[in-house]
């Protein structure tokens, strides 16, 4: 999943640990560091890293396997989600099922109707304990020829980053070898749209990874990242377009209707600070939920994400791997 600002600071803003309330979206912050706590492992714990990356690899090929044209996308949905649960790790965040110009952030609503079809970008992420594996595959279902070559074009900026990679690149360089990748091809990388630093239950740590030459001279260093170029034959900008039905937690807050309570205490113990969607939650609770959710986003608790458009209406390709970079090593967790 691509740097769009999913989860968020691990502290949401406190200083001090906060008084418990509860039912409370002040629990976020204790109930994080009570799952780091029983983990008992550093944010680089390569054994469930690397775990969490086999199962993604697992379920992108079996999402690569069932994708056909004019499948319900919920049905799509579900059964990747269910894959994730059935190999023994947990969504790290709603799978993406993002079409032709929609770059990212697009994943089913409980009801909904619309069927697979043009250039499809299927983006999964897994956690163990909260140990995250990031990856993303495109496809295409027209048999279409741009198609092929934008998912080609980002299979290959993606390759650029896996043989360059290192702690010691800067982040300049890197985005640099990225961007020439679809420069052959005489296509765009997506500008505003970035890889990213992952740590415990943080899929957005504080690192981007660009994917076009910013002259950054900062070294990557160590850490777990995704990588994710997106390619397009449009302006090479997202914009925000309607909602998509994806939230997080975004800052603490009580509510006062008591179901409303009753779904934030279980959004909180269930994705601590990950995302999750409208469609997880109506699956547990029934589309009262609904109303509910829209409580808790009205008191500012949760933050609803935009769906992300290619800004000239171009079509989009991604290609995503994990990696756990170190000093003399480079461990690719989802390839």
């Amino acid at each position: 999943m691509t740097e769009k600002h999913y989860g968020g600071s691990s502290s949401f803003g406190f200083k001090e640990k906060p008084e418990k309330t509860k039912n409370s979206a002040l629990e976020i912050k204790n109930k994080k560091q009570k799952k780091m706590e029983e983990n008992e492992e550093s944010y680089m714990d390569e054994e469930k890293l690397v775990e969490a990356g086999k199962i993604a690899k697992q379920v992108r090929e079996y999402a690569l396997s069932i994708a056909k044209k004019d499948m319900l996308l919920i049905e799509l949905a579900e059964k990747i989600e269910s894959k994730v649960y059935e190999l023994g790790a947990k969504p790290a965040f709603p799978v993406n099922l993002s079409i032709d110009e929609i770059a990212a952030h697009d994943t089913p609503a409980h009801n909904d109707e619309r069927k697979t079809h043009g250039l499809l970008k299927i983006d999964i992420g897994v956690h163990i304990d909260g140990f995250v594996a990031d990856t993303a595959i495109s496809v295409d279902l027209e048999n279409s020829e741009i198609n092929k070559k934008l998912i080609d074009t980002a299979k290959k900026c993606l390759e650029s980053a896996k043989k360059t990679v290192s702690s010691k690149i800067s982040l300049g360089e890197l985005g640099k070898n990225i961007e020439q990748s679809a420069k052959e091809a005489d296509l765009l990388t997506i500008r505003n749209l970035t890889g990213h630093l992952i740590e415990e239950y943080d899929l957005h740590a504080g690192v981007s990874i660009p994917n076009y030459d910013t002259k950054q001279e900062q070294e990557i260093g160590e850490g777990v990242y995704a990588i994710e170029p997106f390619v397009t034959n449009g302006q090479g900008l997202v914009k925000d377009s309607k909602p998509s039905g994806i939230y997080v937690v975004q800052k603490p807050g009580n509510i006062r209707d008591n179901f409303a309570r009753e779904v934030l205490s279980y959004i909180l113990d269930e994705y601590v600070s990950l995302p999750f969607c409208s469609r997880w939650i109506v699956k547990k609770f029934g589309t009262r939920a609904l109303i509910a959710l829209k409580q808790i986003e009205n008191a500012g608790i949760l933050h609803q994400y935009a769906q992300l458009t290619e800004a000239g209406k171009g079509l989009v390709a991604q290609a995503e791997h994990t990696f756990i970079i170190k000093d003399n090593e480079v461990i690719i967790t989802t390839d």
